[in-house]
């Protein structure tokens, strides 16, 4: 590369066709992100995907869903209907310089239209084919239908939020369709370099349920070692035991001055944990707080030997001096001593963190539509080539019609009128 060139991006080349909705929609948006030309192709009568809120200033329009503007940034957009057959043979001469289709409807929905993968793939043997659904292509909940709720209680997440004494909560923002999307945009890039490499196109098949268990981390390991289910145990940190014992809470998430913030104490093999919980003693003793832990012995502290008395008396001890400190000034004195504390971040503390403004995190991208630019997350790794980047606004609809249908495939505005007239397009 030449001296001041901007590297390609990694993906530069390879064209996505996107029929996904809302349970795969950002799937192709990190294509996209990464350079593939993704071409989100949507029924006349727009994405369902386009009635997800929240909306721009609370506009409910097809134009103004904030989740359609996340998701299908770095596309563009064209209406075909599927359904017809006229539609059908226009999405075959579009495959044909396609490398990657990316589909979520129900299990079977393609092979009905004569659009499965092994009909495709007689047609393009190097073809990536990566299929998003709720629970898979086999299996007996294959044909159920699943919203994201659904999807992450049925992958145990919902089950890891709330307090042990009241019911499980949910997150209000979608989880389990972004989980299933990175599973599909990671398994479909590996898909598409195999293919570039042995001309042997894949099928990806993608459980959303399934990406959501691989969320859970220790929570199954715990469960296979103890046969114990974690819980959701609000601001503690819970420690497992089999029963009859009930589990161990600790405090996790305490109240500040401005806030709260995390702060776990340790001790015994945790020797990181050990000079942490000494410093943070020596802190609240200065000011006058926890006197009656100046001399603890954390180095020989057995956890799994603590009532769970002494640990309410051990938090009863250290809330208060929490209360008097603001998140900057236990981050301040962390960072100072190594201390295992942190502030618990808010959407506002994001917003201006000093860290994300010199990564240059947040994108201004531009909507003419809205006649206003947005700030949108941004990239959440970095190359050293090749990298990430918006490079446009998620499509309104048929917005690309002419360019991609005139332009590329060579059909007559006359003919254009004919299949929109026709609800092809």
């Amino acid at each position: 590369m030449t001296k001041g060139a901007v590297p390609a991006p990694l993906l530069e080349g390879c064209r996505v066709l996107d029929l996904t909705d809302e349970k795969g929609a950002c799937c192709g948006r990190v294509l996209g992100d990464f350079g593939a030309d993704v071409i989100v192709v949507e029924p006349p009568v727009g994405s369902t995907a386009r009635q997800c809120g929240p909306f721009y200033k609370d506009q409910i329009e097809k134009e103004k869903s904030l989740f359609w503007f996340y998701t299908n940034a770095n596309k563009r957009g064209i209406t075909l209907n599927l359904e017809s057959l006229e539609g059908r043979e226009i999405f075959l001469r579009l495959l044909d310089s396609a490398d990657v289709l990316v589909e979520s409807g129900p299990p079977g929905r393609m092979d009905q239209l004569g659009l499965g993968y092994e009909e495709l793939r007689r047609r393009k043997p190097s073809l990536v084919m990566t299929s998003i659904t709720p629970f898979g292509q086999t299996g007996p909940y294959r044909d159920y239908a699943a919203e994201d709720l659904v999807l992450t209680a049925l992958g145990g997440m919902v089950r890891l939020y709330g307090y042990l004494d009241t019911p499980p909560f949910r997150i209000s923002a979608p989880q389990a369709y972004f989980l299933g999307s990175a599973h599909g945009a990671m398994a479909s890039t590996i898909a598409f370099y195999h293919s570039e490499l042995t001309g042997q196109g894949q099928f990806v098949d993608v459980s959303v349920q399934e990406a959501v268990v691989m969320a859970l981390m220790v929570t199954t390991e715990i469960y296979e070692l103890l046969r114990v289910n974690v819980r959701g145990a609000g601001p503690y940190f819970v420690s497992p035991r089999p029963a009859p014992e009930p589990p161990m809470l600790a405090r996790q998430i305490w109240q500040v001055k401005d806030g709260y913030a995390m702060l776990l104490f340790g001790g015994g093999a945790l020797a990181g944990g050990a000079a942490s919980s000494k410093k943070i003693v020596e802190l609240a003793n200065a000011d006058g707080y926890a006197l009656g832990y100046a001399d603890y012995d954390w180095i020989n502290r057995d956890s799994s030997a603590a009532t769970q008395e002494e640990v309410n008396a051990m938090m009863a001890a250290f809330e208060p001096w929490m209360m008097t400190k603001t998140k900057m000034e236990l981050l301040t004195q962390a960072v100072k001593f190594g201390l295992t504390l942190a502030p618990a971040n808010d959407l506002k503390d994001i917003a201006e963190s000093p860290q994300l403004a010199v990564r240059e995190y947040w994108t201004a991208v531009e909507h003419p539509e809205l006649g206003e630019t947005i700030l949108y997350p941004g990239a959440p790794l970095k190359v050293s080539e090749g990298g990430w980047a918006i490079r446009r606004r998620a499509p309104l609809l048929g917005e690309h019609n002419r360019e991609i249908y005139q332009g590329e495939l060579g059909l007559s505005p006359a003919r254009l009128a004919e299949l929109q007239a026709a609800g092809v397009i």
